[in-house]
């Protein structure tokens, strides 16, 4: 097999018919096959299962019931799934062009590239006409300007690292290095490995049915995924500690303020900040992680706990720096929380996130004993083309 086709979707069904016709016609004298990976809770594996029993493009469905890593999950499950000599990846929203996967895969042969990407911004051709708004156009614009400055080296080839529309040789890429979360899995790969990219410009398309998967959840996850990719998990997890010790230090100041005694004053913001730091914990240094790791209740018990214990233990030495060697109270509560950082990451990520081993279960049709993998009975295949 040359290309494999990977299409992630998550309630795309008005539109597969026409993704799979226009698919099949692009693909013409090219041994291709065309992979849906898909997360949806409408009815698009049903609209999938029937486009493939009709279609003379071989086409698969990979249904995850139980999705994990968000749509970069979603694509590295179809490349790895996949045993083609290439793979390009586009959404099943039409956006992306589909009579493009041939220049897309003419770019990678010719040029000899790692990555082949469609590029909004490159030459006189791109464009991102199709996002809806000026509103959106600002902020896909912005996005590519910050992501560009925080990795000029890995990036300097490359105009549109935000695009989900790419084409890659699959013998290039270190699948293992790859940890996909969010949505942006280009910038995954091409942040973490040297790869020669190549680029063609193309008009981003305008959403004909369906409705668009942006929202402040992906606006923070996104900036989730560039933080860590460029800061590493215990960057993020500093800044997060960075907040919360501004947070801890004003809510003590204003406390104080009140003629409130230093000491309850600690603790009343050591608790308020040990909840909010749990929250932006979830949500920005470990949201990629939470599949794998214990449950929400018993993570909250193992992060809180744990700050409550390791504050009980700072408390003492607050007393001491301000009773026996005068130190300003808020001054020395800030000495004391940054003494502690390296214990409360060492703690969190080897205990409270720290992963699950992952049992999937069987289909009910098949006993534990069968070889099979359970992927592979979640896959419909249509007839290969004559």
């Amino acid at each position: 097999m040359k290309l494999s086709v990977i299409v992630p979707t998550f309630n795309e069904a008005p539109n597969i018919q026409e993704l799979v016709q226009r698919t099949t016609t692009a693909c013409l004298g090219i041994e291709a096959e065309l992979i849906f990976v898909d997360d949806s809770t409408d009815s698009t594996p049903a609209t999938i299962q029937h486009a493939a029993v009709n279609s003379t493009l071989p086409v698969r469905m990979i249904h995850r019931d139980h999705p994990s890593g968000g749509l970069s999950g979603a694509v590295i499950e179809g490349i790895t799934a996949s045993d083609a000599e290439y793979c390009l990846v586009m959404d099943g929203d039409l956006q992306h062009p589909p009579e493009m996967i041939p220049v897309l895969l003419s770019q990678l042969e010719s040029t000899a590239s790692d990555v082949a990407l469609a590029s909004r911004y490159c030459g006189e051709g791109g464009s991102n006409a199709g996002l809806s708004g000026t509103y959106r156009r600002m902020v896909s614009a912005s996005a590519t300007l910050v992501t560009r400055s925080l990795f000029p080296v890995r990036l300097k080839d490359c105009s549109d690292p935000m695009t989900g529309f790419f084409a890659i040789r699959k013998s290039s890429i270190d699948m293992t290095a790859l940890q996909p979360s969010g949505f942006k899995i280009l910038l995954e790969i091409l942040s973490r490995q040297r790869l020669k990219i190549v680029e063609v410009p193309f008009i981003f398309g305008r959403r004909s049915a369906g409705t668009s998967k942006a929202s402040i959840g992906q606006g923070l996850h996104f900036i989730r995924q560039v933080g860590e990719l460029r800061m590493g998990r215990i960057g993020l997890f500093a800044v997060v500690g960075a907040i919360g010790t501004l947070l801890n230090l004003l809510i003590m100041t204003a406390l104080l303020f009140l003629d409130v005694h230093y000491v309850v004053a600690a603790i009343a913001a050591a608790e308020i900040t040990i909840l909010s730091n749990f929250l932006m914990q979830e949500k920005l240094v470990f949201n990629g992680a939470l599949h794998r790791a214990a449950s929400t209740h018993k993570r909250f018990l193992q992060s809180v706990g744990f700050n409550n214990a390791e504050a009980l233990l700072r408390l003492p030495v607050l007393v001491l720096l301000v009773e026996m060697l005068l130190i300003n109270s808020v001054l020395a509560q800030a000495g004391t929380l940054a003494a502690a950082f390296g214990l409360r990451y060492l703690f969190h990520t080897k205990v409270v996130y720290l992963a699950r081993p992952r049992i999937k279960p069987l289909p009910d049709d098949v006993i534990p004993a069968d070889p099979i993998p359970t992927r592979l009975a979640l896959e419909t295949v249509s007839p290969s083309r004559p």
